[in-house]
């Protein structure tokens, strides 16, 4: 076999089975994370991308290598920001603690088949209409723009298009039913919350997705690099929301970084048929990007600090935007 079928294989294997230990072995039970739990399982899956990324280095070289880790630091940077929303999501539904990982996990398994989806476009309109870069790259400098001035503003799911057309044909529960998704009364199956703020997030991992495929694809139009990269940075998106749960409000700054990132290679798509930018150069940048704007946040710590969601579910009172909580 082909290097290329093997790297495939590969990566088949290690996430079919560090998938099935996560839910079916160590997470068999819904309990709520605790921080060391979650540092491990981060450490975890960072150690199984590196090696895997090494594995990259043997069997295609030190070019393609180096495209992996740079697309694996870029995406695993914006996602860190998600992390942000995905926090007032959850403060927003009142979820609680010990379902968070399960919400985490079904939203990340159909991420994984909407990222293959915009890859496979996104490649192909480049390859086909090259024009499209241009496109893209305009995309991302808006993109990064408008993170710069638009982090603060306040997260409205009951606004989720998604949401609002499923709600007009299928009945939702008032109050969570233990960790399910549907329950039955009557005869005929309703939704719980638990499965509403499943598909919020969702919804919300296509717009994260407008921003971070264009990104990779600046970096290389390799699928197997862009989808492999992408897929190592989202399934670690669950270990690293309870490791940074706590210590979010450290990193005032870092959407300010993430934001210089986007521009940066939006510029870098804009001008790709003029000058090439390397991409040991882009690491480079990314990272310093990343580290000064982090370095900053802990030098001028914030005051405010976001909500965790509540432990009892069954808790009254309303919810941000008015609506009241027998709406889930």
């Amino acid at each position: 076999m082909s290097p290329q079928i093997v790297l495939w294989i590969v990566f088949g294997v290690t996430v079919v089975v560090m998938l099935a230990l996560d839910l079916g072995v160590f997470h068999r039970r819904s309990h709520e994370v605790k921080l060391k739990e979650a540092l491990i399982w981060s450490a975890v899956w960072i150690g199984i991308a590196l090696l895997f990324n090494f594995g990259v280095y043997l069997e295609r070289g030190p070019h393609t290598a180096l495209e992996f880790l740079t697309a694996y630091l870029i995406e695993k940077s914006l996602s860190i920001d998600n992390l942000f929303v995905f926090l007032l999501i959850f403060s927003y539904f009142r979820v609680p603690r010990q379902y968070e990982h399960k919400v985490l996990f079904w939203g990340i398994i159909g991420a994984l088949v909407m990222r293959a989806i915009f890859i496979v476009l996104g490649i192909t309109l480049i390859r086909t209409f090259h024009w499209i870069t241009y496109f893209f790259g305009a995309i991302l400098i808006v993109a990064g723009i408008r993170m710069a001035f638009g982090k603060g503003k306040e997260i409205r799911p009951e606004r989720n298009l998604v949401l609002r057309v499923f709600r007009k044909f299928v009945p939702v529960t008032q109050t969570f039913v233990g960790g399910k998704f549907f329950s039955r009364e009557t005869g005929r199956a309703i939704a719980t919350p638990l499965f509403i703020t499943v598909l919020v997030v969702e919804s919300t991992d296509v717009v994260f997705a407008v921003d971070s495929i264009p990104a990779v694809l600046a970096i290389t139009l390799d699928p197997f690099v862009v989808y492999t990269s992408n897929v190592f940075a989202i399934l670690g998106l669950r270990a690293l929301y309870f490791a940074l749960a706590a210590i979010m409000k450290l990193f005032q700054h870092l959407h300010y970084g993430l934001s210089v990132v986007l521009v940066f290679i939006g510029v870098k798509m804009l001008i790709a048929d003029l000058y090439k930018i390397p991409t040991s150069i882009s690491l480079g940048v990314v990272a310093a990007i990343l580290t000064v704007s982090i370095i900053t946040s802990l030098l001028q710590p914030k005051n405010k600090v976001l909500s965790p969601a509540p432990e009892d579910p069954s808790r009254g009172g309303k919810k941000p935007g008015g609506e009241t909580d027998d709406k889930g």
